[in-house]
């Protein structure tokens, strides 16, 4: 049952019952593939479904008048895009795959139903609670580091949460976006992306070559980056659940 990388998600906060395991389970019934570079929901939308993504990687962006493109957030296996629709009523931003993406389409109702069981319903709120400190986290990253500090941040960070979903491989872990994606998520221009990538290699910090990211030491990395992967909140919740 632990296959569904949202139960590996939440099972490391809550201790959920098998019923509860279940009900999560049989909520990803519906699912379907999606190319990659596609938007699965865009903004204006008014969507019928909560999208989860399964597989692959996905992200939030927006679009400003002069065709520039903004990142807010990376998806991977076991993160709802868009569970606040259901109460919002309509999307304010894009949701666009990365790669090859599996999606589950969850019925509102099916979200309501999670919501009538306690232990389920506080491990949902978690997860939307560590959507917001990811925001928040980002905001600095954005706003007061440097451009060497923000991409190796970056790193650790998608390094964790791969952790936490079973996706990593000790220290290796694909990491599948191009320069631009970079540059739109951090602030930055692809040129001086790839300038703090170069010196990131030549340091011996990391081996990073066609998507598949490797990190020569995470302490020192972590160190270096200034991350603090307290605002992910994975520590074991589920004695006070």
């Amino acid at each position: 049952m632990m296959e569904n990388p949202l139960l590996a998600k939440l099972s490391g906060i809550v201790d959920l019952s098998d019923d509860d395991m279940r009900a999560i389970d049989g909520m990803c019934a519906e699912t379907r593939d999606v190319k990659d570079r596609t938007d699965i929901i865009r903004e204006g939308d008014k969507p019928e479904h909560v999208h989860l993504i399964l597989e692959g990687w996905a992200y939030r962006y927006q679009l400003l008048k002069d065709g520039s493109r903004h990142i807010t957030a990376f998806l991977i296996p076991g993160d709802f895009c868009d569970m606040h629709v259901a109460i919002l009523g309509a999307m304010d931003h894009n949701i666009g795959t990365l790669t090859p993406t599996t999606v589950a389409y969850v019925p509102h109702k099916a979200i309501d139903a999670l919501l009538d069981r306690p232990r389920v319903a506080r491990a949902l709120w978690w997860a939307t609670l560590v959507d917001e400190a990811v925001l928040r986290a980002w905001l600095v990253n954005i706003g007061q580091r440097s451009a060497f500090h923000r991409i190796s941040h970056l790193i650790c960070e998608m390094h964790l949460r791969m952790q936490q979903v079973g996706l990593t491989d000790g220290n290796d872990f694909d990491l599948p976006l191009t320069q631009e994606e970079l540059a739109d998520a951090m602030g930055l221009t692809p040129v001086h992306v790839n300038r703090v990538l170069r010196r990131l290699k030549k340091e011996g910090l990391i081996v990073y070559k066609r998507s598949e990211m490797s990190i020569t030491d995470v302490a020192k990395l972590r160190k270096l980056s200034g991350f603090d992967g307290r605002y992910l909140h994975l520590h074991d919740r589920r004695s006070a659940a």
